[in-house]
């Protein structure tokens, strides 16, 4: 996945946050890092940070993806299409309000798990077999390329697919769908229909976004051996700075400040999607090797995005990645935080 006369190819896992439609700010971030030779050997991601991360790993592993394919792919992304209202959700006022009252959302997400279906089926990735690695050092359950973050609601827990298939469902892996995982967790709730899984023993378990719990799930993919890490876990985030953009994790509420300061309901509500990422970010050994993306001037559920707005978010993560970079030192960060 390295451009074209790089001098070096360089292995490092990923970890990317959910972000909506903010999503093309991570595939900017990812195609700087290509570019300067990176190949993602693992992926963990959250809503948006999950789509991405599908075909990102699905380009590992047929090794045909560049940055500047990674470009085209991200401008290329027809959000209006990704919206499928249901026949009773297509009624005019009544229909949206019924969606988000009922909990069942507004649109089905048939749409989003066939593009992403579509996607990974030309870079030769169905289900998670197909995204298997040999690699003794970790767990049989972690041996993928690709991990997400979904919210179980029906259990009331976090969980990370394919990881938890087997112990949390009794299913085989191997045999699931990763179009299916990237729909659970991009499952916007209120806006999206919710995910279904039914289990080995026939339970049937109610999936949405796994931001809800962990938008930003960078310790993800750290070793818990006690050893070194063979190479760097970068991750990339579009959590806004906190508490002073508090609007930008629930958009809807914007208008409300101009009233004056964000409500206790509000702060409390920000704190429980984002506390726990924020905490990690805020550990200089997290912040060290995260690249943040600014993207406050597009909302998370900007779907009518216009070319210009797409190339905005697009550079944005872009310069951020090569900003980064500059200042990166492998063998520094070792030596400071391991």
């Amino acid at each position: 996945m390295t451009a074209p006369g790089a001098a070096e190819v360089k292995k490092a896992d990923l970890v990317l946050s959910g972000g909506g439609v903010k999503g093309i700010a991570l595939v900017g971030a990812v195609a700087a890092l290509a570019d300067a030779g990176y190949v993602p050997q693992r992926i963990s991601g959250t809503s948006a940070g999950a789509l991405v991360g599908a075909v990102l790993a699905a380009a590992a592993h047929s090794g045909t993806l560049s940055g500047r394919q990674l470009e085209t792919l991200a401008m290329g992304i027809d959000y209006p299409e990704l919206l499928d209202p249901g026949p009773i959700e297509r009624v005019p006022v009544l229909g949206p309000a019924w969606g988000v009252l009922s909990g069942g959302g507004i649109y089905r997400g048939d749409a989003l798990r066939t593009w992403v279906a579509d996607q990974l089926a030309e870079l030769g990735v169905v289900t998670f077999a197909d995204l298997a690695i040999r690699d003794s050092t970790l767990p049989p359950e972690q041996r993928y390329r690709l991990v997400v973050t979904v919210a179980d609601v029906t259990l009331g827990q976090l969980v990370r697919l394919p990881w938890d298939y087997r112990r949390v469902y009794g299913l085989d892996p191997d045999e699931q769908s990763v179009a299916d995982a990237v729909r659970a967790s991009t499952a916007i709730p209120f806006f999206y229909h919710p995910a279904s899984l039914t289990s080995a023993d026939g339970r049937t378990s109610t999936l949405v976004d796994g931001g809800l719990l962990s938008n930003f799930p960078i310790d993800s993919l750290d070793r818990c051996d006690g050893q070194p890490p063979r190479w760097p876990t970068f991750g990339v985030t579009l959590l806004p700075d906190l508490p002073a953009h508090n609007e930008q994790v629930i958009p809807a509420l914007r208008p409300l400040h101009l009233l004056g300061a964000p409500t206790l309901l509000e702060q409390v509500v920000t704190t429980m999607l984002v506390g726990r990422d924020q905490a990690y970010l805020d550990m200089p050994w997290v912040s060290a090797r995260t690249v943040r993306i600014d993207t406050s001037e597009i909302g998370v559920l900007d779907f009518d995005l216009s070319q210009r707005d797409k190339r905005l978010l697009y550079q944005r993560g872009r310069l951020a990645g090569e900003e980064f970079l500059e200042h990166w030192d492998w063998a520094a960060y070792l030596t400071r935080f391991r």
